[in-house]
């Protein structure tokens, strides 16, 4: 059997799935829903919570997975905003998590992987006024889920403002748990309050969100189901970290994002991406018992 295997099924939408035998690792992606991973199992433990009747509904939001966050992450006041004097109406986390994504390649040497790409196109401009692509390949090798993302701004003439992210939803036993991270600040969204962080948080009965801070190291470490410790680790351009979950539900969700709320709003901290320029950015997701 091949180190690295790389197949595709047809559920209710065309599912792929990287495999790695050797170390027990499998990541489920459907490009169709938004290019997001419904399934990552790292070392025979399944990490990610999915709520199956929210995937297989054509016009519901995803409660799991890994969705993609852009060009905005999370909510903008009154659910519009204002660029060069005209306002736009953009859904929670933007329209990437809501597209068709197209699979342009697929790799078993060194590594299982598949590289999607999204491209604007006239519902994408309704809400965002930018010509883009968006290139993202998802690799797992040596028991880790890597995904690295190209963000390209193909209009000539004007800067491209986003401010990208992701919304994974782990499976917990507990919503308290103590985070490894060298943040010592956030901001509860409950009260919108500044309050001290200190290592250990529990989103038990919070309604809305808290966002970390003033984190300096990227990376981020914590406990799920299964006497596991997920770290997170990603590129530096990714400031902030979002903690949330909801009542009832085994999950929470740890979310590394570019900006804050409801920057498209404020327009103090956005990603201006030069004309016909291109970022690249990563998203390391690996655990141990």
């Amino acid at each position: 059997m091949s180190q690295y295997q790389v197949t595709s099924r047809e559920e209710t939408y065309t599912i792929y799935e990287l495999t790695e035998p050797g170390t027990d690792s499998r990541v489920q992606v459907c490009p169709e829903r938004g290019g997001i991973v419904i399934g990552c199992q790292l070392h025979g433990l399944e990490l990610f919570y999915l709520d199956r009747e929210t995937f297989e509904n054509k016009t519901a939001n995803i409660r799991g997975g890994n969705p993609i966050l852009f060009p905005i992450s999370g909510q903008l006041e009154n659910r519009s905003y204002t660029w060069n004097g005209q306002t736009y109406e953009m859904a929670n986390h933007g329209v990437a998590r809501t597209a068709a994504w197209e699979v342009i390649g697929t790799n078993t040497d060194g590594e299982a992987s598949i590289t999607l790409l999204l491209r604007s196109d006239e519902t994408t401009k309704q809400s965002f006024p930018f010509d883009f692509e968006l290139e993202f390949t998802y690799a797992l090798k040596d028991g880790e889920l890597h995904t690295r993302q190209q963000y390209r701004n193909l209009t000539a003439d004007q800067a491209m403002p986003f401010y990208a992210g992701f919304h994974p939803y782990f499976n917990v036993d507990s919503k308290k748990l103590s985070y490894d991270t060298d943040a010592t600040r956030y901001l509860d969204y409950n009260d919108m309050v500044e309050k001290p962080f200190e290592g250990v948080f529990d989103l038990e009965g919070l309604v809305e969100s808290v966002t970390l801070l003033d984190t300096k190291k990227s990376e981020i470490s914590f406990p799920v189901a299964g006497g596991a410790t997920v770290r997170l680790s990603y590129s530096d351009i990714f400031k902030y970290m979002v903690l949330w979950s909801v009542n009832g539900k085994p999950f929470v969700c740890v979310e590394p994002w570019m900006a804050m709320n409801s920057e498209l709003n404020r327009q103090e901290e956005l990603v201006m991406l030069e004309p016909k320029g291109k970022l690249e950015a990563n998203l390391t997701i690996s655990y141990q018992r």
